[in-house]
This record gives C-alpha cells, sequence and structure tokens, in this order.
C-alpha cells in the first residue's frame, strides 16, 4: 500500500462517510493533530486524530482503530454537552487548543462545527486565557514532585513514570504561553522552538538535562531497541494497558524512535524511555527486558542511587517555570 497524505486523507472520508451513514447520533467530526499539516509522517508512520461529536455521552472517550501497519486512527468521542460552555474551553489546553489550531471539519450537521469553533476560539488568544491553560500543567508538575518527594514507595516503572511525567508537565506549561501542548513522538523536537519563542533556551537544554546524563553507548542501543520492541509489543496486547500503548501503535513508535536516533537521539530516548516504563508498569515480572531498562535508566542518571538528586533538580526546574509563567504573567498584565 502507497501511503501518502492525500491517500489517507480519502480514505478518512470514506470512513467516516460509512460511520455516518449508521451512526445518526454524530452529530460532528474534525480532524486534529499531524495529519492537518503537510508533512505528517515521522520514519514512514503517523495517526489520524479525530475528534466525534455525539448528541449523547458516548460509550467509550478514545479508541485505536488500525488502518496497517504504519497508520491508525486516534478517536476521541465527546457529547456535545462537554462544548455547552464555549468560555469554558478557551481555558482548556488540550480541547480548545487543538479545536482552535487548524482543526479541520470533515462531518457536520446544523453547522455544529461552524457555530462551536467561533464560539470557542473568540478572545482564545487573550492573556488570562492563555496563563489559564498554563497554569494546570505547572501544578500538576509540582504536585507529582510534591509525591516523589514525600512518597516511601518502592523505587521501580511506576516512580520513573510519575518523574517523567512531570517534565512532560512542566514542558507544556511553557508550550502553552505560546501555541499548544506539545504532541508526543515530537515533544522533545518542538520544545526548544517553544523556550526559543519566549527568550528562554535554556529551558529546553535543562530538561533534556533531568533524563540524560551520559550519551548512550552506540554498542548499547541495539540491545535496548529490541528488548524495549518485545515489552512495547507485550503490553501491547494486554486488555488494561493504557491506549497509549496498543498494539496498535507498535510500529508507530519503533519507527519513530528509529528515525530519530541518527539526528536526534534525546528525542529518541525519551520516547523510548516514556513508552518502555509505560510498559513495564503493567509487566510485574521480572524479564531480561526489565534488566535491560534498568541498565538504561543508570545510564541517565534516573536509578535508585541518583534519583533523590534528580527529584531535587526537578523542583529547580519547576522554580524556574513558575517564576517564567509568574513573569509573562505579570508583563501581560494578567493577576
Amino acid at each position: 500500500m502507497r501511503i501518502t497524505r492525500e491517500s489517507l486523507l480519502k480514505l478518512t472520508q470514506r470512513r467516516i462517510k460509512e460511520i455516518t451513514y449508521r451512526n445518526r447520533h454524530i452529530l460532528c467530526i474534525y480532524m486534529t493533530g499531524s495529519m492537518i499539516y503537510e508533512h505528517p509522517f515521522l520514519g514512514g508512520t503517523t495517526d489520524i486524530d479525530l475528534i466525534f461529536i455525539h448528541d449523547s455521552k458516548p460509550d467509550i472517550e478514545r479508541e485505536i482503530i488500525p488502518v496497517c501497519d504504519e497508520v491508525h486512527f486516534d478517536i476521541s468521542h465527546l457529547s456535545h454537552e462537554f462544548f455547552r460552555q464555549p468560555r469554558s474551553l478557551r481555558t482548556d489546553a488540550w480541547i480548545g487548543s487543538f479545536l482552535c489550531e487548524n482543526a479541520v471539519q470533515m462531518y457536520d450537521s446544523a453547522h455544529w462545527f461552524e457555530f462551536t469553533q467561533a464560539a470557542v476560539c473568540a478572545q482564545f488568544s487573550k492573556p488570562e486565557y492563555i496563563i489559564q491553560r498554563a497554569r494546570p500543567f505547572a501544578e500538576f508538575a509540582r504536585d507529582i514532585w510534591l509525591q516523589l518527594y514525600s512518597n516511601k514507595a518502592p523505587y521501580g516503572p511506576n516512580q520513573i513514570y510519575q518523574y517523567l511525567k512531570s517534565l512532560e508537565y512542566a514542558a507544556n506549561a511553557i508550550s502553552c504561553l505560546t501555541g499548544s501542548p506539545l504532541t508526543e513522538r515530537r515533544f522533545i523536537l518542538n520544545f526548544p522552538q517553544k523556550a526559543e519563542n519566549l527568550n528562554r533556551p535554556g529551558l529546553a537544554s535543562g530538561l533534556i538535562d533531568l533524563f540524560t546524563q551520559t550519551p548512550i553507548s552506540i554498542d548499547d542501543w541495539p540491545e535496548y531497541m529490541k528488548l524495549w520492541i518485545s515489552a512495547l509489543g507485550t503490553a501491547g496486547k494486554r486488555k488494561d494497558i493504557p491506549v497509549k500503548i496498543n498494539i496498535a501503535r507498535f510500529q508507530y513508535y519503533k519507527n519513530a524512535v528509529e528515525t530519530l536516533w541518527d539526528d536526534y537521539p534525546d528525542a529518541a530516548l525519551w520516547l523510548m524511555l516514556r513508552t518502555w516504563t509505560l510498559a513495564l508498569c503493567h509487566l510485574s515480572e521480572t524479564t531480561t527486558s526489565k534488566k535491560r531498562w534498568e541498565k538504561l535508566v543508570q545510564s541517565t542518571g534516573l536509578d535508585e542511587k541518583n534519583m533523590e538528586g534528580r527529584i531535587s533538580q526537578l523542583d529547580e526546574y519547576l522554580d524556574i517555570v513558575e517564576e517564567t509563567l509568574d513573569i509573562w504573567a505579570q508583563e501581560n498584565g494578567v493577576d
């Protein structure tokens, strides 16, 4: 199958036509994410992000539907009631931001999309709304730090995953000051520009320092890849795993990491570390994969011996993020 953006758009339109013919309760479908741009592929793979708006509460919130190994639909289901108060969505960093940032209408009834987008996006860029989208991310990051600082739970994948989530939230607090939150695969690729937009380029290098220590050995990398792929494949088949690492997204991650490794090893490491750690949170048994993950974590300075120091460094980084938000708010006349 020859995969191009144009062929995927045509495929999406056909699927939507079939779905809406069978289901008359869908009011609107719109597209967000990488497919709205000219070059959506990373490592020859992409996902098709669709938002389905229903006239009542949907049975599921999110589903992954494979198209082929390289492409899948990532569908979020929302009730129209979610949009009843458009002003509240001006402070919603995810639904609000991506609705107002070049969302593409794919299906509509009774001009729902046109009316809702206009209502939500009016004054969306006012400083008081921007800071309200950014601050919760900083607060989530700080809450996790506090749990890590005070928690006496055993060291392991769950603790490391929470640490990485704190970094993600911190970066998205900064990202929201100049646009939308960062998407997963291009997270490390795009954050430097977000920091540069605020004249705070050190935030990007500081973030990388918090999950790296010494460069990953070229000799070790093939073994890391092999066992990471194994863990992802095993976890992805389980029924209790998060949608994020559904088996349909296997190639989506694998190809991205392979592509990023040559020119952007930090971006490849971030994606591998997050997904591998999440997979191990759902694979409690001791495995060769987990032991190799432990070696990778040790090379990043996130092993048990260094974790206390990492949590202290995270505290200092969050101070800078919070200070950046305060300065931005003050400069833009927001309390």
